[in-house]
């Protein structure tokens, strides 16, 4: 069952896209695909949701993305989006909060029994 938009966390979709980002450049419909892929399609990433979080990673400096052709019978652009060496300082730094706020919720839901 997908999770919806609403449900995620600020800032889990920015983590999202940097991880895919690590293993290589992307188009914004591949990062899409990889996040839905991994996750057995329970997040699905709206279009309406990516480019804007794109937009902003790249004008934070996170990211660099840049017009290339999908190869030479399309004869179409896509713009590539890449990992920048602030991005992924950034992606150590939320993995670190993501983390510690797994943790936190996962001991309210599942408190360890006390003997």
């Amino acid at each position: 069952m997908p999770i919806e938009k609403s449900d995620l966390l600020q800032g889990t979709l920015d983590m999202l896209i940097l991880r895919t980002l690590m293993f290589g450049p992307a188009h914004g419909h591949q990062i899409a695909k990889h996040i839905q892929r991994t996750t057995e399609d329970v997040l699905q990433v709206e279009h309406g949701s990516l480019y804007p979080a794109l937009h902003r990673l790249e004008r934070k400096g996170f990211i660099g993305g840049k017009w290339e052709a999908a190869s030479k019978e399309l004869k179409r652009e896509f713009k590539y989006y890449r990992l920048t060496a602030a991005g992924k300082k950034q992606l150590v730094a939320h993995e670190s909060k993501w983390k510690q706020l797994a943790g936190a919720i996962a001991q309210v839901m599942w408190p360890p029994e006390k003997v």
